[in-house]
C-alpha cells in the first residue's frame, strides 16, 4: 500500500512538472534573458546631480533629477529603499520649489501611489491643482488616485475631461477604465492603439509599458500565445524586465503545467530583483507540486522581507491571503482587512473584509458586505471566488452556480492550484 501511494505521488508530481504537448512557452525564446546581469544603480549622470546635494542644499534641479533616478532604480531592482530615497528627494524639492512646484507635487503623489499611500497622494494632487500648472497632468493624476481609492464616478469625470484620442496617456487610462467595467475587448482595443502610437514614436519606455500591459490583458482574454509574445517583445527592449519574466513564468506554470521550469525562471529573477511577492509566487507553485522544501524556503524569504516597515501597506492584500490560507490567523486578517477598507474602499478591500468575516464565523455579515460592495462591481477572478465561498456558506446555490460558471472560464488566471477549489464550490 505504501508503495502504491508513493507511485501515485511520483506520477502526480511528474505530471505537474512536465510541459504539456500544447505548451506555448519555449526555452529557446527566453533562455537568453535569464542570465542574471548585475543591475546598475548608479551612473555618471546620477553621480553628477547627487554630488550637488548638500545638507543645506537649495539645488532644486538636483533633487528632482535624483528623485527620478531613485524611482528608476526601484523599478529595476524592486528594492523599497530606492522608493523611499526618491520620496525624500521629492519632498525636499517640494519644500524649496518656487517655480514648477505642481510638477514636484505630482511626482511625489505618484511615489505615494507606488507606496499605497493613496489618501496622501490625493492631498498632493489637490496641492498641485490649487497652484495650477499643467491641468491635464493633474487631471490624469486625479484619475489614477481616484481609481485606487474606489471613487469611480469621480475618476470617470476626470477621464472625460482628458478625452484626447491621440494621447498615449488618455488611451491607457480609458483602457484601464474599460477593464474596470469588465469590457475586455474594448480594453484591448485601446491598449493596442496605445502600443501602435508608442511604436511609431519609437519610445522604448512607452513600448515596454504597452507590451507588458497587453501581455496581462491578452492573458485575461485567454489569448495566451499573444500574451507570451508581448512579454518576449518587452524583454527584447529590457532584458532584465522582471515583470515580463514573471508573466512568462505564469504561462509556463498555469498553461503549460511545467512548475519546475516556472520556478527556474523566477529563481533567475529573484537573484537581482527584490520584490517580496515574487518569492510568494514561487511558494505557491512549489505548493502545487508538493515541494515543501522550496515552498517553505520562499515563504520564509517573503516573511523576512515584508517585515521591513518601509513597505507600509504595500503588501496588505498578500498578507491577508497568508493569514487566511496559510497561518489561519483569522482575527489578524479581519483587523488588516478593515485597515485596507479604510485605506482604499475598493471592491477588492471589501471582498477581503467579507472573506475575513466568513472565516471568523460571521457568514451573514460577510454576505451583506459582498452584496453591497463586491457582487456586480468587480470582475477579478480571485474576488469572485471569495464571494462564491461566502454565498455557498449562506446557502445561495443559484448565485454560487453563476459565479462557478464564470470561474471555470478563468482557471488560467487563478492558477492550477485553484482548479479543484472552484469545482468543489
Amino acid at each position: 500500500m505504501k508503495l502504491l501511494k508513493l507511485l501515485i505521488v511520483v506520477i502526480l508530481v511528474s505530471s505537474c512538472g512536465t510541459k504539456n504537448q500544447d505548451a506555448i512557452a519555449h526555452k529557446k525564446d527566453y533562455n537568453k534573458f535569464l542570465v542574471s546581469n548585475e543591475i546598475k544603480t548608479t551612473s555618471k549622470y546620477f553621480d553628477l546631480w547627487n554630488s550637488k546635494i548638500r545638507p543645506d542644499s537649495m539645488q532644486l534641479t538636483s533633487f528632482g533629477v535624483v528623485g527620478g533616478e531613485y524611482n528608476r532604480y526601484f523599478k529595476q531592482t524592486g528594492d523599497i529603499e530606492f522608493l523611499k530615497k526618491a520620496e525624500k528627494s521629492l519632498k525636499k524639492a517640494v519644500e524649496i520649489a518656487n517655480i514648477g512646484k505642481p510638477g514636484f507635487y505630482r511626482s511625489l503623489a505618484r511615489n505615494y501611489i507606488s507606496q499605497h499611500r493613496f489618501k496622501e497622494a490625493l492631498k498632493l494632487a489637490d496641492s498641485a491643482a490649487a497652484i495650477g500648472g499643467d491641468k491635464s497632468e493633474t487631471q490624469s493624476l486625479y484619475f489614477d488616485v481616484h481609481m485606487e481609492l474606489g471613487n469611480y464616478q469621480l475618476a470617470e469625470s476626470y477621464l472625460d475631461s482628458l478625452k484626447n484620442m491621440s494621447d498615449f496617456g488618455y488611451m491607457i487610462r480609458i483602457a484601464k477604465w474599460n477593464d474596470y467595467k469588465g469590457d475586455l475587448n474594448t480594453t484591448i482595443s485601446f491598449m493596442e492603439k496605445a502600443r501602435t502610437k508608442a511604436e511609431l514614436a519609437k519610445n522604448k519606455d512607452l513600448m515596454l509599458w504597452s507590451y507588458t500591459n497587453l501581455g496581462d490583458y491578452y492573458g485575461h482574454a485567454g489569448r495566451i500565445e499573444d500574451s507570451y509574445q508581448q512579454y518576449i517583445k518587452a524583454l527584447e527592449i529590457d532584458n532584465n524586465n522582471a515583470y515580463a519574466k514573471k508573466g512568462i513564468a505564469w504561462i509556463v506554470f498555469s498553461n503549460d503545467k511545467n512548475a519546475a521550469e516556472a520556478i527556474r525562471i523566477l529563481d533567475s529573477v529573484t537573484k537581482t530583483y527584490n520584490a517580496p511577492d515574487y518569492f510568494l509566487l514561487k511558494a505557491e507553485i512549489a505548493d502545487y507540486i508538493g515541494d515543501d522544501l522550496v515552498r517553505t524556503k520562499n515563504l520564509d524569504e517573503y516573511f523576512t522581507r515584508v517585515k521591513n516597515t518601509a513597505y507600509g501597506d504595500m503588501y496588505n492584500a498578500y498578507n491577508l491571503g497568508l493569514y487566511i490560507g496559510e497561518t489561519k490567523q483569522y482575527d489578524s486578517a479581519l483587523i488588516l482587512a478593515q485597515r485596507e477598507v479604510d485605506n482604499r474602499p475598493t471592491p477588492e478591500s471589501y471582498s477581503w473584509l467579507g472573506y475575513s468575516l466568513l472565516k471568523n464565523g460571521d457568514k451573514e455579515k460577510a454576505m451583506e458586505i459582498m452584496n453591497t460592495y463586491v457582487y456586480g462591481k468587480t470582475f477579478e477572478p480571485a474576488l469572485l471566488f471569495q464571494a462564491a465561498e461566502v454565498y455557498k456558506a449562506n446557502g445561495k446555490d443559484e448565485r454560487v452556480k453563476e459565479l462557478k460558471g464564470e470561474l471555470i472560464g478563468v482557471i488560467y488566471e487563478l492558477g492550477p492550484g485553484m482548479e479543484k477549489q472552484v469545482h468543489d464550490l
